[in-house]
């Protein structure tokens, strides 16, 4: 038996697809979840979880002992500092340190807006650790502009914000990146990964209500304190990139 790969957020968004991709790469998984069970076909294909806590700092001991590598994809409105603390003071004692893996996102020390600063601050916990670690930032995921997309779809006219420049990518092609970074050596901070297309909130708004066979006005709204958006910090650096576009992402998706 190998030692396990530990997964925070492994039920989310970004760990539905990373857990199987662990598994279906021959790695043993396990799973710090908040919960004392896990769900669905993570559960089934017999990953094993931990319950605990990353803000209040329960059962995370019990999570990273043996682990060989750490991913950690636990991410939420609030509180990211404070769980990337306590997961790397936890790993810190550990006998044999862990390679601490963590994705990040485009734009976090170009952004003062609460949610970037919040994974800036957690990328210098990563890196001042003292354990092997490698640091990722991925553009947002093609479901948050389909969730908001989605939201804004109800009105009869859809408002966005004029000049927001992005290039999301699918969050497959992401955990697809992080097992092969995971399953690597540790490479501190490498290259930026983002989706195939530069688009703009506006275009893809557009496009979700052409291929839902919706008609709304979309108009750009010029906001105060975007101008680091619209000049583009948003957009990975380098010239790696995902491959499934926009639409094809759209494709069988409920509208």
């Amino acid at each position: 038996m190998t030692s396990p790969i530990l997964v925070t957020g492994g039920t989310g968004t970004l760990g539905r697809f990373l857990v199987p991709r662990l598994l279906d790469a021959g790695r043993d998984v396990r799973v710090l979840s908040r919960s004392s069970r896990g769900r669905g076909k993570e559960h089934e294909q017999g990953v094993e979880f931990v319950r605990g806590d990353l803000i209040t700092g329960a059962g995370i001991d019990a999570a990273v002992d043996g682990a060989s590598v750490i991913l950690h994809c636990a991410s939420g409105k609030k509180g990211d500092e404070a769980a990337t603390g306590n997961l790397v003071e936890a790993a810190s004692h550990q006998a044999t340190p862990p390679h601490l893996v963590y994705p990040s996102i485009v734009g976090a020390d170009a952004l003062s807006l609460g949610y970037f600063r919040s994974k800036l601050h957690s990328e210098q916990a990563v890196a001042d650790s003292g354990l092997p670690w490698t640091i990722a930032r991925f553009t947002q995921f093609y479901d948050y502009i389909l969730s908001g997309a989605r939201s804004m779809a109800k009105l009869p006219v859809v408002p966005v914000p004029a000049g927001f420049r992005v290039q999301p990518i699918d969050p497959d092609e992401v955990a697809a990146r992080l097992v092969e970074l995971a399953l690597g050596d540790p490479a501190g901070r490498v290259e930026d990964l983002g989706g195939p297309q530069e688009s703009t909130w506006a275009d893809m708004v557009r496009v979700y209500l052409r291929t839902g066979h919706r008609r709304r006005p979309v108009i750009p709204v010029r906001l105060p304190g975007l101008a680091k958006v619209r000049a583009g910090r948003l957009l990975p650096v380098g010239p790696v990139t995902g491959r499934k576009t926009w639409e094809e992402f759209l494709a069988g998706k409920e509208r």
